[in-house]
């Protein structure tokens, strides 16, 4: 599962509560400095794949005739090509590789600005930054079904996309994680 935007505040919590708790970190900085930092850095790696998704459909949408006219499938000519220009717009689309490169920017960032400093191995500390990545998103789909089927059941009829329901929706997801021990 990809990494969207409205995730991030939640995963660059649980990043810093990860870093923040454990033993061989010294946190230097302010809990949201850190917080913010991490977000900034997620948010970058999402706004470069947006970037190459909107290429991929200018590219498409130019051969929109040529892909009616031989019934190709759309979505398989979008990931094919979004595959092609991945490198070009120095994006990863393999999850695991991903996580590890958003784990290395944070850790890069984290130490270079004097916002932590540790005395173990980079890789012990990358590690816990990619594993709480890892755990939220592995999380992230039964907490969303969760909240989902809630918003169902609710009393008043919310309408999805008005502010009611983003409201809701964010509120009932941020105790559903919390609940999970996501954040």
């Amino acid at each position: 599962m990809r990494i969207k935007l409205h995730h991030t505040p939640y995963i660059s919590r649980r990043i810093t509560r990860d870093i923040i708790n454990c033993e061989f970190v010294e946190v230097r900085k302010d809990k949201n400095a850190i917080e913010a930092e991490i977000e900034r850095i997620m948010d970058a790696d999402i706004e470069k794949e947006f970037d190459l998704d909107e290429k991929v459909d200018d590219i498409l949408d130019d051969q929109d005739e040529e892909i009616e006219m031989l019934n190709a499938d759309r979505r398989q000519l979008f990931w094919m090509t979004k595959k092609r220009l991945a490198n070009d717009f120095g994006v990863i689309l393999n999850n695991e590789d991903r996580f590890s490169d958003i784990a290395h920017q944070v850790l890069d960032f984290l130490w270079e600005e004097d916002y932590i400093h540790y005395t173990c191995s980079d890789n012990q500390v990358k590690n816990i930054i990619f594993s709480s990545i890892d755990e939220f998103m592995k999380g992230f789909e039964e907490a969303d079904s969760s909240v989902l089927a809630k918003l169902k059941n609710y009393k008043r009829k919310l309408i999805p996309g008005t502010e009611d329901y983003d409201l809701v929706y964010h509120r009932l997801y941020e105790e559903e994680l919390i609940k999970r021990g996501l954040i």
